[in-house]
């Protein structure tokens, strides 16, 4: 009985049709995965923003979190001598003797997957808390330069970045400077075409969409 259950959505973008942007998605690669770890909640939330990451960027993976009962498969992913996982969180919450860095150096020549939690910042840090092959991570500490431009959803501190937010500085950070941008100008689009339809206004143009527009003409 979520507010907004009866609006009617595209069952991509899940934006209301008149809104949609499907066709303005970006295919994106990059030199880093991601791994999406989801409070069971996010999923059922169409203004979840991690789900922009899976969309655009094809190798990510996704999990729902479990305290009790992870899944295999994700223990297996992290264990895979192939990938360096580590775990993006700010370092303030690092448990005792957890590895700490602020830079992504791949070693050996694995691929660094980003491991990244999709929740609310109160369910975040629970999961990290009771998770302890988590806590045996790495941790990524980003240093964002500017606040949270989410509008759909409000946190008690604006240093806290939703999840796509979180993908793009990684992004940056990693020095895929094209697929940071894709992913951003695509969050933009999506996060102003949301707040417009909660309005009741048209679609409008921007600078992000424009460039999601050529982008696709480029192909």
């Amino acid at each position: 009985m979520a507010r907004g259950i009866k609006m009617q959505r595209c069952g991509g973008c899940l934006l209301p049709p008149g809104h949609c942007i499907c066709a303005l998605r970006p295919q994106l690669s990059a030199g880093v995965s991601f791994c999406l770890l989801m409070h069971r909640l996010e999923p059922l939330k169409p203004t979840n923003t991690g789900r922009l990451i899976a969309e655009c960027l094809a190798d990510t993976q996704a999990f729902v979190w479990s305290r009790t009962e992870p899944d295999p498969a994700l223990l297996a992913l992290l264990q895979d001598p192939q990938w360096q996982p580590l775990l993006v969180f700010p370092r303030e919450y690092a448990a005792p003797q957890q590895a700490v860095c602020q830079q992504i150096s791949p070693i050996n020549g694995k691929r660094p997957l980003l491991v990244i939690i999709d929740a609310t910042w109160n369910q975040a840090r629970k999961m990290v808390r009771m998770s302890p092959w988590l806590r045996a991570l790495p941790l990524l500490d980003l240093q964002p330069d500017q606040g949270s431009r989410y509008q759909l959803r409000r946190s008690c501190q604006a240093e806290h970045l939703c999840t796509a937010e979180v993908g793009v500085a990684c992004l940056e950070l990693a020095g895929d400077a094209d697929a940071a941008r894709g992913l951003d100008d695509y969050f933009d689009t999506f996060n102003t075409g949301y707040h417009l339809a909660r309005l009741n206004r048209t679609p409008a143009d921007s600078p992000a969409r424009r460039r999601l527009v050529q982008r696709r003409v480029e192909g």
